[in-house]
């Protein structure tokens, strides 16, 4: 205890100095700017002695600031708030006075106008510098919230007894990233956990879509039926929708809603924080569902940005890492650059604000909202933490850029568990995720041209010139003309469909999803060989594509492969044909999604590598998820052992609707927000 004290006392006078240093600093280029302020003789002075005279000056007036100001304060108390305003500077412009008349050189002065231009500048810029000085200690700004916690809770009535829940989504970390991550001392938090044991570790398994829609709608409420994909086309609206837009979260929870039969997770005294979808709660901020809605009372999804920044020592701690991490991002792509790392995407434009936006904004601002509704004694929390997502999208699952947003997560799980033991009631941490991510290089990198491309190839429709001369799109066309019949010779006119029948290729990570829309129902492998007679087997042989599922008039549905493999899905679980190298479980989720009534007319998983645990992204990402392979369908669950344990021995943890009703089982075990009783029942048919 003796040693944390001093480091406190050494923390705190380092702070002052390094104040009081800015603040000469600013003295002496105001000196140097205003005509009406000087720190020197009329006769001229040396360097040294202008510059000893504004660290007197300075240090004067800081010290007058922190022993006069708070007895000012009180003395205008009754002064109209207006009045106050206009006095506030001409008080603080006299305090700066009285310090230059202080000076024991003498040589400084200043007019009274600049004074109070001077005395506002030195304060804004005291206050800047001490706040992100005291703020970037996590103690310091634990010790803040506290503060204002305390506030907050003599207005609201007695927290229950019984434990709160808090769970933490890592976006996109996977169970081998996490185990990597703790073998190598990145996240002692968890290591401490798992080493105690007060925790267990247990991995699960997504659905096909394994993305951040689909597991968190299925986490938060229950069911995630009809979400295929990220991103995805409908026929009957005729509109894409995708999982991250407004519009399109608000429909996607109306629908588990009523696919469910419960509101979500977080009905009773619940909070949803950062999330796509609110879980029910009535306490939300930055949840995307409630976005588009007029705001509200009831509606605050953007109120946690507005809380959050009303704090001006919140404000400049986030805007001093965000500058720093959009300076990290510039530094470490243009490394990655110039040592020609592959694979590589770009990473230029706006990116570097948009990760800095996710892994310095977004986290601060979600991690303080947690900790208000801890020190709020909420019942339920649920908050999504998306920078490590972000940052490996670009740099790769495995990179050291992604390792370092592991360590600063790892800060906010411990500075969350030191909060919680200073909350009202105790609390229960749970950390999980709601997909991995899997390495590789982009489909496009490897092949010189997209899967839409591929797909126009196969179709007999034109493609850009450049994936026309690859060998993917040369292969396309010849197949495309051994099917019709026509002559390889390049002359002659094409075909050129209307627009509205080409087809519309979507991706999500290494699953693409290609959609006819001028047919109203999802056409059958039967209608598409009619239509397009090398479209299937251009995509079902191309060395980047795992498999392809589509709708069977005879067997209901097939999978495609390579060499003409096709297995109809009632008999994968004897004979997996191409689904086997993508490991257990996968029939099940390719059968599952094979019911959805928005399943695309072709799904194309790409292909794996279980050697290396690669897949090829159709987006331009060198760490993706969302459909089949490695470890992006393999997140985890850490729970304390308080709980129940989330599956029996021998058993899988399978699919976000599983991990909604194991959820909800320990909130009715720490006696928190009561769902339909009958759930249970379903939990055991499952």
């Amino acid at each position: 205890m003796r040693g944390v004290r001093w480091r406190r006392v050494v923390s705190q006078v380092g702070r002052s100095v390094a104040v009081w240093g800015v603040s000469t600093v600013t003295m002496l280029v105001l000196a140097g700017i205003l005509p009406d302020f000087r720190l020197q003789s009329a006769s001229g002075d040396s360097a040294t002695r202008i510059a000893v005279t504004a660290a007197i000056g300075a240090g004067v007036f800081g010290l007058l600031s922190a022993l006069v100001w708070p007895l000012l304060v009180r003395l205008l108390l009754l002064v109209p708030a207006l009045v106050l305003g206009l006095l506030v500077f001409f008080l603080n412009g006299s305090l700066l006075l009285l310090a230059l008349r202080l000076n024991p050189s003498g040589d400084s002065e200043a007019a009274p106008e600049t004074a109070v231009i001077v005395a506002a500048v030195m304060s804004a810029v005291a206050s800047a510098t001490g706040g992100a000085l005291a703020v970037r200690d996590d103690d310091a700004y634990r010790r803040r919230l506290y503060r204002l916690s305390d506030r907050r809770r003599r207005s609201l009535p007695p927290c229950p007894s019984s434990p709160g829940t808090v769970f933490l989504q890592l976006d996109g970390v996977g169970h081998d990233v996490l185990l990597a991550a703790v073998e190598k001392g990145l996240m002692p938090t968890i290591a401490r956990w798992l080493d105690a044991p007060t925790h267990r570790l247990t991995p699960w398994r997504t659905d096909w879509s394994s993305q951040t829609g689909a597991s968190q709608l299925g986490i938060l409420h229950g069911s995630n039926h009809g979400v295929p994909a990220f991103r995805w086309y409908e026929k009957d609206s005729r509109e894409v929708v995708v999982c991250n837009r407004p519009t399109s979260a608000v429909e996607l929870q109306r629908r588990a809603v009523a696919h469910a039969g419960h509101g979500g997770l977080l009905t009773a005294d619940g909070a949803s924080r950062g999330n796509l979808f609110s879980g029910g709660a009535d306490e939300q901020a930055l949840v995307l569902s409630i976005a588009t809605k007029r705001r509200s009372r009831e509606n605050r999804s953007r109120a946690g940005y507005f809380a959050y920044f009303s704090d001006p020592a919140n404000a400049v701690r986030t805007a001093m890492s965000f500058v720093a991490e959009a300076a990290r991002e510039t530094g470490q792509s243009t490394r990655a650059r110039l040592r020609k790392q592959r694979p590589r995407v770009k990473r230029g434009g706006l990116y570097p604000l948009v990760r800095a936006f996710a892994t310095v904004v977004e986290r601060d601002v979600v991690v303080a909202a947690v900790m208000g509704d801890l020190l709020a004694g909420r019942t339920a929390v649920y908050a999504d933490l998306v920078a490590y997502d972000e940052v490996a999208h670009h740099s790769g699952p495995h990179s050291r850029d992604a390792e370092k947003v592991l360590e600063r997560l790892d800060r906010s799980l411990a500075l969350i568990e030191k909060v919680a033991e200073h909350a009202p009631r105790p609390y229960r941490i749970v950390v999980l995720s709601d997909h991995g991510q899997s390495p590789g290089e982009t489909f496009r990198a490897r092949y010189g041209l997209t899967l839409g491309d591929l797909v126009r190839a196969g179709s007999g429709l034109p493609v850009p010139r450049g994936a026309e001369r690859t060998h993917s799109g040369a292969e396309a066309r010849a197949a495309v003309r051994a099917a019709l019949h026509i002559p390889v010779e390049e002359g002659g006119e094409r075909h050129r469909p209307s627009r509205r029948s080409e087809p519309i290729v979507l991706a999500s990570g290494n699953l693409g999803l290609v959609s006819f829309p001028d047919v109203p129902h999802r056409m059958s492998k039967e209608e598409i060989d009619a239509r397009h007679p090398a479209l299937l087997t251009t995509l079902a042989n191309h060395p980047g594509v795992g498999f392809v599922l589509v709708r069977s008039e005879e067997h209901g549905g097939v999978v495609l492969g390579a060499y003409g493999a096709e297995t109809p899905l009632e008999r994968l679980d004897g004979d997996p044909g191409p689904l086997e190298v993508f490991g257990p479980g996968a029939a099940d989720v390719v059968r599952r999604t094979h019911t959805f009534p928005n399943t695309a007319d072709i799904m194309v998983n790409s292909a794996y590598d279980p050697a290396d645990g690669e897949v090829l992204a159709f987006e331009e990402q060198i760490g993706s998820h969302g459909g089949l392979g490695g470890a992006q369908a393999k997140p985890f669950l850490l729970s304390p052992l308080a709980f129940s344990a989330p599956v029996g021995d021998g058993e899988t943890l399978a699919g976000a609707e599983h991990v909604h009703r194991v959820l909800r089982r320990w909130l009715r075990e720490a006696d928190g927000p009561q769902v339909p009783i009958e759930a249970d029942e379903d939990e055991r048919a499952a």
